[in-house]
């Protein structure tokens, strides 16, 4: 499945979706990460100031990818 994410808050509430359809814990998911679970909390609600790097640590955790797409040739 792809899906355009536009915002933070979009990428938080598909994190969100995809721990719960793992059936993983907030704590879980941040353990597994290496994160703090408050962490994982912020980002799921879309706080906008969440470190890019553990972001992503999460994202690959749940077996996502993020792609960028628009600027032709570089």
């Amino acid at each position: 499945m792809k899906l355009l994410i536009k915002n933070v808050k979009q990428l938080g509430e598909t994190i969100r979706k995809v721990r719960k359809a793992q059936g993983l814990t907030q704590e879980q998911l941040a353990a597994a990460c290496g994160v703090g679970t408050r962490f994982v909390r912020e980002l799921e609600s879309g706080k906008e100031s969440c470190h890019l790097d553990k972001s992503l640590r999460v994202v690959r955790m749940l077996g996502m990818d993020i792609s960028i797409e628009g600027y032709g040739d570089l």
